[in-house]
């Protein structure tokens, strides 16, 4: 039943902006968190954010004041607006839920459904 289903990603510039969605079904955003994680080729998959079913989020260092994170309730969908980028932005970006204890937790094994991911590239 629970979907999360993931759109906006593509190619811009250095200093460029691009909005990423994730479209959830299946639940809605009162109930659970929604985490945001990147994975670059060769690398570990880190988490990005996380904003819990009241609406506080976490925010990686990498990322705090030049990502946003909001949501739509009426939509079901969480937005990431991505600001000021730089190419190690660059990655495959993921969504994803955790069903069972319903909270925010940077480690990705914590988290049992997932977008299908959609990839973000930064270069000149």
């Amino acid at each position: 039943q629970v979907q999360l289903v993931e759109s906006g990603g593509g190619l811009v510039q250095p200093g460029g902006s691009l909005r990423l969605s994730c479209a959830v079904s299946g639940f809605t955003l009162d109930h659970y968190a929604i985490g945001w994680f990147r994975q670059a080729p060769g690398k570990e998959r880190e988490g990005v954010l996380c904003i819990r079913s009241d609406g506080f989020t976490y925010y990686t260092d990498s990322v705090k004041g030049r990502f946003t994170v909001s949501r739509d309730k009426g939509k079901n969908t969480v937005y990431l607006q991505m600001n000021s980028l730089k190419p190690e932005d660059t990655a495959v970006y993921y969504c994803a839920t955790d069903t069972v204890l319903a909270q925010c937790s940077r480690h990705p094994s914590e988290y049992d459904y997932w977008g299908q991911g959609t990839q973000v590239s930064v270069s000149s």
